[in-house]
């Protein structure tokens, strides 16, 4: 009773800043299975993201129970003659309030805290695939795939997003060089459109949805089922990073080895990353706990080239069965680059553990009080063309020697992404992801600081418009169309437009992220 009393009161709340005209007790008949929610809790949650810079203030929250129920909500909202948005959120992983939204409502897909009728993980051993809840998380997509013996192809580095979080986006990792990303790895969708609409999308079907949902920022549709692309699934993998101090020796030797995606399996590496090292202290933090601290690795020592170093992180799968021959797969390959000598640091361990190898070391954080803060993460697609502008501008320059978190470096093959979905990267055959995961500390020291890693990140992106470097943010967030515009350039912005009037004509959908103003309220935009 007083759960459905807090929910009436949201309702009216939302009919004085949004001006329904149905009654409030509409959106407690619509006959959802799951939980609408205005508990204080649900609120507060829904109300933040990982981010931790922005806050909303939504006036409800679903926990669906199935697709209908998505659909259900959406529609309330299109058909009403006043509107109200909804924002699909899965783990709160954003980093701007992209899964927000204020006076609206937020649709939790992760959790179990609508029914237990959302569909189960099923896979099917014969056609190598498995149709997943979108709001299931990846480490539970493993878990269910690996019972089979299967598993996907491509992932992130954190198994603890959602399947339609990082399908909206765009999924990348180690193995996107080889496999693509996330959105090149899906066979089909179902899609609740800001019509209120649930349509199944493929290739085949409904085919502009399906194309423009990947990578699609949640602007046209909520994403509530999933058939992901599976392999036989390794049991083991050999781990290896080995350190460099000239980055075009670094940046040479890693897109040597993404060139070599198209050969068998025992001539290349299944994953392909690196991280920059601008200081001693990094060497050893989350990201790099590979080094021993026992055993520090001193950058003063390797003669790093402007203070900097360069590590390559790469990996070998394999079977029990192919163990004999894995070793010299990986002296062949290791034999083609060009690290330091001696700077080969290598462990072995089941597959599983490779792949949650984040979520260990967020446990570790956690204990010390270190997660739960700022993080003005900055994600960009760098131009093969001008990293090594980058390196000298960003890396040697604007970091100085500190820094407050990993910072990301790996090269990608184009032609393992689609140009019809919404995603937009360099028109190069090959771009970098370069990522500045920092966390804010309030720890006395100022470079750790919230203001000052956010200017940071100006300085980072002021340079390269000045330099005419033609990054794209991945991950993305800007404050104005006009920028909007610019990340996709006018081709690609119309193209976005167009489906943007086609499937959620009234912006309904995932309006934290600041691209298009609600047509029915702008008063309740989350901007």
């Amino acid at each position: 009773m007083a759960t459905k009393l807090l929910l009436t009161l949201a309702i009216c709340r939302l009919i004085v800043t949004v001006g329904f005209t149905f009654n409030p007790n509409d959106l407690l008949r619509l006959g959802l299975n799951g939980k609408l929610s205005a508990a204080p809790a649900d609120l507060q949650s829904a109300s933040v993201d990982f981010g931790g810079v922005y806050r909303a203030e939504p006036m409800a929250v679903l926990h669906p129970a199935s697709s209908e129920d998505v659909a259900r909500l959406v529609k309330a909202a299109y058909d009403s003659a006043r509107g109200f948005t909804v924002s699909a959120r899965g783990h709160g992983h954003s980093i701007n309030g992209q899964a927000m939204t204020t006076n609206g409502v937020v649709v939790q897909m992760s959790g179990g805290g609508g029914s237990k009728n959302k569909m189960l993980t099923k896979v099917s051993e014969e056609f190598m695939y498995a149709d997943v809840w979108g709001g299931e998380l990846w480490i539970d997509v493993l878990t269910s795939t690996l019972e089979y013996g299967l598993a996907p192809k491509s992932w992130t580095d954190y198994l603890y997003l959602t399947v339609g979080g990082t399908l909206s986006n765009a999924g990348i990792s180690g193995q996107a060089f080889n496999h693509g990303p996330q959105i090149s790895n899906v066979h089909e969708l179902d899609v609740v459109t800001g019509k209120g609409e649930l349509l199944t999308c493929s290739e085949k079907e409904n085919s502009e949805l399906f194309q423009a949902v990947l990578g699609g920022l949640g602007q046209f549709g909520i994403i509530t089922r999933a058939r992901i692309a599976l392999e036989q699934a390794p049991q083991r993998v050999r781990w290896i990073r080995v350190l460099y101090s000239n980055f075009s020796t670094f940046t040479q030797d890693q897109e040597y080895l993404i060139s070599l995606h198209g050969k068998p399996a025992s001539q290349k590496f299944d994953y392909v990353e690196g991280f920059v090292i601008v200081d001693e202290g990094l060497i050893n933090n989350w990201r790099s706990s590979f080094f021993s601290p026992s055993n520090p690795v001193k950058v003063s020592s390797l003669k790093a080239e402007g203070g900097v170093l360069y590590c390559l992180e790469i990996t070998k799968n394999y079977h029990l069965s192919n163990a004999d021959t894995i070793d010299q797969e990986i002296e062949i390959l290791l034999k083609k680059l060009n690290y330091i000598p001696a700077s080969e640091f290598t462990t072995d361990l089941p597959y599983v553990d490779f792949l949650d190898r984040v979520h260990k070391a967020e446990l570790k954080l956690r204990s010390k009080g270190l997660w739960e803060v700022p993080h003005p993460w900055l994600n960009l697609f760098v131009p093969k063309s001008r990293i090594a502008e980058f390196d000298k501008g960003v890396f040697k320059g604007i970091l100085g020697n500190k820094t407050s978190g990993p910072i990301l470096i790996y090269p990608m093959n184009k032609n393992k992404w689609d140009d019809r979905s919404s995603v937009v990267t360099p028109e190069e055959d090959v771009f970098y992801l370069v990522a500045f995961l920092r966390s804010a500390l309030e720890n006395g020291d100022e470079t750790q600081t919230l203001d000052y890693l956010s200017n940071q990140n100006y300085e980072i992106l002021k340079f390269c418009e000045d330099e005419k470097i033609n990054v794209k943010q991945y991950l993305p967030h800007y404050d104005s169309q006009r920028e909007w515009r610019d990340h996709f350039g006018e081709k690609y912005w119309t193209r976005f437009q167009q489906r943007k009037l086609e499937f959620d004509p009234r912006h309904i959908l995932a309006t934290g992220q600041r691209i298009f103003m609600p047509s029915f309220n702008p008063n309740i935009a989350t901007w």
